[in-house]
């Protein structure tokens, strides 16, 4: 979480419970200090990367420490690639990460030795020349559009204040294909509940505002859920301009986001693990299988690149070879 220090810069809470590990230096831990705070005054990084990066580089400069290197200037690209073998392989502190981790890892060592350089603590950038490890690619777990409805149904049982609030989560979730950090992060004033103007402003990544438009069952149930249900929550509590609120009359945390969803896949029967991605992934894949466009799918999901929202075309490549198997007269 970010906090203000005491001299105005920015600083995370610490995430690294390696007690063990070689502490960071004073220059060095300045050093990086500077670079977070320029990741969140200039770049508006969201505070869950820049945690992952802080947790990231915490690990690098402890392995610096433990080589005896104490200052930027001191880093060489040997450093550098034993750290990248480090990440993949373990070493006597730390487990080995999966790829994707060392990837973002790599990532951010690359970014906080490019600041270095730039900044003049150091006259070269020992990491330019160090590519990431490919991450394996895996296909997204995703529901069939049977799948969905029965859970967004198992998710409105009864007509408590609770079931409501369920109900319209996980279909403002699977309308709009939204994160969860998005969805629990709406405030009232960010849904328009107007049928000619239905539509949700999402705060995505890098605090970039995206309008997504959502159709007639999220309206419906976000209206019943506003009408009948928030302002009994919200009086439990101190006052909140949140959209989904727990009984308490808080802001619905990520846990109880998952713990919903999961719920409502066991009353449905769905023998397979949930999480609200897999609503977003489900989103966009029955887009792009009813034939919308690629760049349309990206601008709704919120990628700043075409490329992450390519993976889902190869699911959507497995259901057109269903339909042709089944359609074609020698398809199968």
């Amino acid at each position: 979480m970010a906090r203000p220090a005491h001299n105005g810069s920015v600083v995370l809470s610490e995430c690294d419970d390696q007690a063990v590990a070689e502490p960071i230096g004073a220059v060095m831990e300045s050093a990086r200090q500077r670079w977070l705070d320029h990741l969140v005054i200039e770049r508006g990084l969201a505070t869950n990367t820049l945690a992952a990066y802080q947790r990231d580089t915490t690990r690098y400069l402890r392995f610096l420490a433990h080589r005896g290197v104490h200052e930027p200037s001191g880093v060489d690209p040997s450093a550098v690639n034993d750290f990248l073998a480090s990440l993949t392989l373990g070493d006597t502190i730390h487990p080995a990460v999966a790829k994707t981790s060392a990837a973002r890892a790599v990532v951010a060592v690359r970014a906080l030795h490019s600041f270095w350089a730039g900044e003049g603590l150091t006259v070269s950038d020992p990491a330019s020349a160090i590519a990431p490890p490919s991450p394996t690619r895996r296909l997204p777990s995703t529901l069939s559009t049977a799948d969905v409805e029965a859970i967004l149904s198992a998710a409105a049982v009864g007509d408590t204040g609770a079931a409501l609030r369920d109900r319209a989560l996980l279909e403002v979730l699977y309308g709009c294909g939204a994160r969860v950090s998005e969805a629990i992060g709406l405030d009232v004033d960010d849904i328009d509940l107007d049928p000619e103007e239905a539509s949700v402003r999402l705060l995505g990544k890098g605090s970039k505002v995206r309008i997504v438009p959502i159709g007639s069952y999220a309206v419906e149930s976000s209206r019943a859920y506003t009408v009948r249900a928030r302002p009994q929550f919200v009086k439990a509590g101190k006052g909140t301009p949140a959209l989904f609120v727990n009984q308490r009359g808080g802001r619905l945390s990520r846990q109880s986001a998952f713990t919903i969803i999961r719920s409502a896949a066991e009353r449905a029967g769905i023998d397979k693990v949930i999480s609200p991605h897999t609503l977003r992934h489900s989103f966009a894949t029955h887009l792009l299988e009813g034939g919308a466009d690629i760049r349309v799918v990206q601008e709704l999901l919120g990628h700043a690149s075409v490329t992450t929202t390519q993976i889902y075309t190869h699911v959507s490549t497995e259901h057109l070879r269903e339909v042709y198997a089944g359609a074609h007269p020698r398809g199968k």
